[in-house]
């Protein structure tokens, strides 16, 4: 080709043709690509920094599946308490069933206790001596045909809440207000003791047998009074005893439900376990949210079960006593308040985890855009450039032609 000598015309619009066609490739890979920057080449600036607005927002969409699990993890653990109040809530209604069938076992059901002849209701702190009894006086409740007792000698300061926690601790370990002196024995009554919500002492056997309480005076006080103190607090001759009764079947049938219920939470709770991790059984959830790791959030669970944080014990006595039938509706009121406070931590922690995960995605864009800014072709441009590259390029080679037929006017010449 060197041997060949073109025109200076000619050359002209071989170098134009050249540089046409260059500019109409770069224009249809733009057009092919969508970008006007594809390599380094291009534009290294634009290049590199779209590279690195590219590679975070992949680091940061790679995070979506992890905040997304701990999404459905929180979701699984609120499912699960929402679910275990349900059967609280059962547990509670049937508890009430049962506290409305009427106990038939042995009771001492006081009247209301009167001071000084006024009708006044007892309280866990109202004073025994306020009544008449002394220091050194003894109550004693028994139960049985084969009495067993618990019995309370009187010290100073002791109040009819020392007369209850003995009856209902029922060991000689107990000590009561004043110094050295026991609370019960090892061999206390069979029976639970309460105070009523109009303030009578109620004392209930919890089995099928007789139930009495007494008084035996110290030997500084005498029969009458005593019986004085004890008719005060709410036992005279009349209430003071009372024959052996019988099992409630009812009351007996409901705490086998109760006892299923029970159990129903504890596997409802081990059920609510999501890709590994149950915070219904104490375990750590963190939620990573940049990828840095430098922003995250940690879940601890709790553990939900009637043996731990809830603290709902089996049915006492077969429910066959008032005292234990408040006495489980008391521990399903604080499991209600507990799991209450539960769920409400896990949804403020999931709605918290649900706005990263909103603001992660929004970043991801961000990113995303800002590098698409920084590379992307305007596709109308390009097409009008290519458009515009098509008509040069037919011009060019118009003008080749032209610059072409100069040469072939000499050719005639020798024609």
């Amino acid at each position: 080709m060197s041997d060949i000598v073109l025109s200076k015309g000619i050359r002209s619009n071989l170098l134009s043709l050249i540089d046409t066609a260059g500019l109409r490739d770069q224009t249809q890979n733009r057009l092919s690509t969508g970008k006007r920057v594809n390599t380094a080449l291009d534009n290294p600036g634009n290049y590199f920094s779209a590279s690195q607005l590219n590679g975070r927002a992949a680091d940061i969409t790679n995070l979506l599946d992890g905040i997304g699990n701990a999404v459905q993890t929180l979701q699984a653990a609120d499912n699960g308490i929402r679910s275990i109040i349900k059967v609280v809530e059962n547990a509670q209604a049937i508890a009430r069933q049962a506290q409305g069938s009427a106990s038939t076992q042995a009771r001492l059901n006081g009247v209301t206790p009167k001071l000084a002849g006024v009708p006044t209701a007892l309280t866990a702190q109202t004073s025994l001596s306020s009544y008449g009894f002394t220091v050194g006086d003894t109550i004693t409740l028994s139960t049985g045909t084969t009495v067993n007792a618990t019995t309370l000698t009187i010290a100073a300061g002791m109040t009819v809440g020392d007369l209850v926690n003995a009856i209902n601790n029922n060991t000689s370990a107990a000590a009561a207000t004043g110094a050295g002196v026991l609370i019960g024995t090892g061999t206390g009554a069979d029976a639970r003791a309460s105070l009523t919500p109009d303030g009578r002492l109620l004392m209930e056997a919890t089995g099928v047998q007789p139930l009495q309480i007494t008084v035996t005076p110290s030997g500084t006080s005498t029969a009458p009074a005593v019986a004085a103190a004890l008719a005060g607090i709410g036992f005279d001759a009349t209430n003071s005893s009372q024959p052996a009764g019988k099992a409630n079947q009812t009351r007996t049938d409901i705490s086998v439900q109760f006892g299923e219920l029970r159990r129903q939470i504890d596997q409802l709770a081990k059920d609510a376990g999501y890709n590994g991790v149950n915070l219904l059984n104490a375990d750590t959830l963190q939620a990573m949210f940049n990828e840095k790791q430098s922003s995250s959030l940690t879940i601890t669970g709790a553990r939900i079960s009637t043996d731990r944080d809830l603290a709902i014990k089996p049915a006492s006595n077969n429910f066959q006593t008032d005292k234990d039938i408040n006495d489980a509706l008391a521990d399903l009121t604080f499991a209600m308040n507990k799991l209450r406070a539960q769920s409400s931590a896990f949804g403020s922690n999931l709605a918290l985890v649900q706005i990263r995960q909103k603001f992660t995605q929004e970043m991801a864009n961000t990113l995303k855009t800002g590098a698409d800014n920084l590379t992307l072709a305007d596709m109308n441009e390009e097409g009008a450039n290519m458009l515009a590259l098509q008509t040069r390029q037919q011009l060019s080679t118009q003008a080749l032609s032209l610059a072409n037929q100069a040469d072939q006017g000499v050719l005639r010449l020798f024609s």
